[in-house]
């Protein structure tokens, strides 16, 4: 009876109990079952459970044939209420293969994710089952978020014409890693610094556990130094970043190059770039440490994706809820110890 029909209550239902046994630690179809009959009492408060608790399979057959793109849609509207400071948000876009979704004739799917830095959450996701996907699938995800009066960084993958030129056409402003895939541009970048002196530059060192990094950021305002530039819609600035990491008496030295629309100083083009790592660290390293994403075995594709979407939901809760100052991890963990934690991080 549970799969019988797709009316939306039928789907939240569905999402509403799979959501609090991941916020509460389960990865598997099996231990959200299990999670179901050790929670029936407290699920009997909150949900219809006229025809007892789903199975594995079911949650399995559900997840399976729900349409990724439709569940995608509904995370959006919701993200959508709780999106606040659009105008200047730095929007981070960087793909991630789930490893344990690949098969000896398949692929492992690769989701590639928006990031909020403002926000500090996922805004959309899109899949292709390549890495060199992305090209293709990219401009699809710009074209349903809202990004105008943001700024969107990509690594070099996405130092794409077509790209560029969508980001600019929604209203908003690009930061683009180049790197090998661009030879020549990286060259002409390397050129335009040895021939003009940088229009702005701006340095940090930061200091842990006896790290210590220095940047230094160098921005010129002269994106004619580059060839064919005027195929880069709106090009600005041209930056290069270089690194010096000391770590017990032993340097190592490191330059990105970059390509933006922002016309602003070395010390906000800086930031800006350090914001893209936000997706790296907040989401991609909190998906495989705090919910062993790369260790799920799921086989169905729709499963997969829909589980990826059910993680990332259960991670920006999991964040929002501040009333006690441990890690992720732990708040899994305290969830599934008490209903009352629990409650608080669904909000009911």
């Amino acid at each position: 009876g549970f799969l019988k029909d797709a009316k939306p209550e039928t789907i939240a239902r569905a999402e509403r109990w799979k959501e609090a046994a991941v916020i509460c630690g389960a990865e598997t179809w099996n231990e959200i079952e299990e999670f179901g009959v050790e929670k029936f009492d407290w699920f009997s408060k909150h949900l219809n459970l006229d025809n007892g608790i789903p199975s594995h399979d079911t949650f399995n057959r559900f997840f399976s044939i729900m349409d990724p793109d439709k569940f995608e849609s509904c995370f959006r509207e919701w993200v959508s209420t709780i999106q606040r400071d659009k105008a200047g948000d730095v929007i981070s876009i960087d793909g991630k293969s789930i490893r344990g979704s690949k098969r000896s004739n398949l692929h492992a799917v690769h989701m590639v994710s928006a990031w909020s830095k403002n926000a500090g959450i996922t805004l959309g996701q899109v899949y292709t089952n390549k890495k060199i996907g992305e090209l293709n699938v990219i401009p699809e995800l710009l074209d349903v978020l809202f990004i105008e009066g943001s700024i969107v960084t990509l690594d070099a993958m996405g130092a794409q014409m077509n790209i560029a030129s969508k980001i600019v056409e929604k209203g908003a402003d690009y930061v683009l890693q180049v790197k090998n895939n661009r030879r020549q541009m990286v060259r002409d970048i390397e050129f335009a610094f040895r021939e003009l002196t940088p229009d702005s530059v701006h340095e940090t060192i930061d200091q842990a556990h006896g790290r210590i990094e220095k940047r230094t950021a160098a921005v010129l305002y002269h994106p004619k130094m580059l060839r064919k530039h005027e195929v880069w819609d709106n090009l600005q600035s041209i930056i290069v970043v270089k690194s010096e990491v000391t770590i017990a008496g032993k340097t190592e030295f490191s330059t990105t190059h970059y390509i933006s629309s922002l016309n602003t100083n070395a010390e906000h083009i800086m930031s800006v770039i350090r914001s893209h790592w936000g997706i790296e660290n907040n989401l991609h390293w909190m998906l495989d440490v705090a919910f062993n994403e790369d260790g799920s075995r799921k086989m169905n594709q729709n499963a997969v994706i829909n589980f990826s979407l059910i993680n990332k939901i259960a991670l920006e809760m999991l964040k929002r809820e501040s009333s006690v100052k441990i890690g992720v991890k732990s708040r899994r963990m305290k969830a599934g110890w008490g209903v009352g934690y629990l409650e608080k991080i669904l909000g009911i």
